[in-house]
């Protein structure tokens, strides 16, 4: 049975992860199936929590029953989230990523720092021909989905549904204030994997090709005309109504990990992609902190080119620019 102090500092981060909309004894008196005001005691520590409802809400919110017990240990506490189509398809993760971007919306206080090699996630989303290039290459190379095991890529096969919460996805992480950090690598991969799929004749005719290219073009071209204007903003809409919320570093110094650092009212969690699509995920408080310090020496020694640093930011684009364009050209 954790001791009076763990179990306020349990309540205490418990507390920091709830939106200020949601009430906390509601919360735990759902997660644990009490009467509200058995949990109201248990928050004030009238009543003791058992081991098993501390692990109950340790597992609900993500934290390290150790950490909370104060138990000195090199483990770390990760949520594996690995796709596959048996048990999680594409359209929950995409659900998922939708209501976890949803939920760090709805904190007053928030922040996103995304350390990337490749085009991060969220900006896959903009335009439909790379939706669905990006969907076909998910389910065939990633989830080897065996409806896709002989199908060429129809740029027209994506649902409403996938395409929906696409969009949705990709609207929620534009008024969401966020820090990335990108290198010149990050479009290679995506050249590749188009490359790779035109060799091999799986598109349909060379007009399909230039039009998944042109997307890719024109997501970097969006993604600059944010980068400029220092805040995001969906195609179409005119970003001299937004807020800055957008802050972009120009990395020459290492080719990092896809990691992104959420931070909610001063709590912070992690997400480690591998594996394409698959992440992990940890509210450990150590482990955040530190991977939040490296983040914040490795900005320090990159360079900011969101609104000021017009030339750095012409170099920085135009190398990806001259990467898409060659391929495009050629097709």
């Amino acid at each position: 049975m954790p001791s009076d102090q763990a179990q306020e500092f349990l309540f205490q981060r418990i507390k920091e992860l709830l939106p200020s909309s949601e009430s906390l004894t509601d919360v735990v008196s759902e997660i644990l199936h009490v009467s509200s005001d058995s949990a109201y005691r248990r928050i004030r520590n009238e009543t003791p929590l058992v081991l098993e409802e501390a692990k109950q809400l340790c597992e609900h919110f993500r934290l390290s029953l150790d950490q909370v017990l104060n138990i000195k240990s090199n483990s770390i506490l990760f949520e594996n989230v690995r796709i596959n189509n048996e048990q999680y398809s594409y359209e929950n993760y995409l659900s998922d990523f939708l209501k976890q971007t949803q939920y760090v919306n709805s904190f007053r206080n928030k922040e996103l720092i995304y350390l990337t090699k490749d085009v991060p996630l969220f900006h896959n989303f903009y335009f439909q021909p790379l939706i669905a290039f990006r969907y076909f290459f998910w389910m065939k190379a990633i989830l080897q989905h065996p409806d896709f095991a002989t199908k060429a890529i129809d740029l027209n096969g994506v649902s409403p549904e996938i395409e929906r919460m696409s969009r949705e996805f990709v609207k929620g992480y534009t008024q969401l204030p966020s820090i990335e950090i990108w290198n010149t690598e990050c479009v290679n991969s995506a050249i590749s994997q188009i490359e790779f799929y035109r060799d091999t004749g799986l598109f349909s005719s060379a007009a399909d090709i230039r039009a998944v290219y042109q997307a890719l073009k024109d997501t970097i071209l969006h993604v600059k005309a944010q980068v400029e204007y220092g805040c995001k903003f969906l195609p179409g809409e005119n970003p001299q109504t937004k807020k800055p919320n957008f802050t972009f570093f120009f990395n020459r110094v290492i080719l990092g990990d896809n990691t992104i650092l959420v931070i909610t009212d001063n709590v912070k969690t992690v997400y480690l992609n591998y594996d394409v699509l698959n992440y992990m995920v940890t509210r450990d408080e150590t482990f955040c902190d530190q991977c939040h310090e490296d983040l914040r020496n490795l900005m320090r020694r990159a360079t900011v080119i969101s609104q000021t640093s017009e030339r750095q930011r012409n170099i920085f684009f135009g190398i990806l620019l001259a990467k898409i364009e060659d391929r495009l050209q050629k097709t």
